[in-house]
């Protein structure tokens, strides 16, 4: 299946897409300041809802907004990972295998860039050099433990959405019914309601 029938599909799961803060010259900014395009189906389905938080667990956010900011949390996560010492053997799934690459960096075109996480501690980072320079998808699932994913971000998002093991054994988060989103709050005093993409017969 395409990259472009996964988004459809995933669009058709979260309902009408809200596209509350579409801005091109904020992806070009945060794609100038890693040095790489980020996916174009990644962009798309944040476009379309984010910032939000998906079936209570999974968190996207924005490159246009304040709050909840795209490339501020690229630049705090890369940081914090920045500063891990690995041990003999760490990390299980050690990306630098994968990648061809003496030290695990991150935030940059020759690393891992954290595009997505959840509230598990899971972290979804997207890699250029990943799948032979293709692009892949690195998930880190709160352990230390990555596992790399050929496929599209649209595609992980299908899969974790239909309760697949997408974030490591054990890892399903699937919720039978409809999709449940929250936007995230713009201001302090902002209380989004939970609201539902449609029947999924699920």
């Amino acid at each position: 299946m395409k990259n472009e029938n996964y988004v459809e599909r995933v669009l058709e799961m979260l309902g009408e897409p809200s596209w509350r803060y579409r801005d091109p010259e904020a992806w070009r900014r945060v794609e100038n300041e890693l040095g790489v395009s980020l996916p174009a189906d990644y962009k798309e389905i944040v476009d379309a809802y984010a910032p939000v938080q998906i079936n209570g667990h999974l968190y996207l956010t924005h490159p246009a907004t304040e709050r909840f900011n795209l490339a501020e949390d690229i630049r705090r996560t890369s940081a914090s990972w920045s500063q891990v010492e690995w041990d003999e053997g760490e990390p299980e799934g050690d990306p630098r295998i994968s990648l061809g690459v003496p030290e695990l960096v991150f935030g940059t075109p020759d690393g891992l860039i954290p595009i997505a996480s959840t509230d598990r501690g899971e972290v979804i980072f997207y890699t250029p050099r990943g799948a032979s320079g293709r692009g892949s998808l690195f998930i880190e699932n709160g352990d230390h433990e990555f596992l790399e994913y050929s496929f599209s971000f649209a595609e992980w998002l299908y899969r974790w959405l239909v309760g697949e093991e997408v974030t490591g054994p054990g890892g399903s988060a699937f919720y039978p019914g409809p999709v449940a989103l929250q936007d995230l709050p713009m201001t302090p005093d902002e209380r989004p309601e939970t609201r539902y993409g449609p029947p999924r017969g699920m």
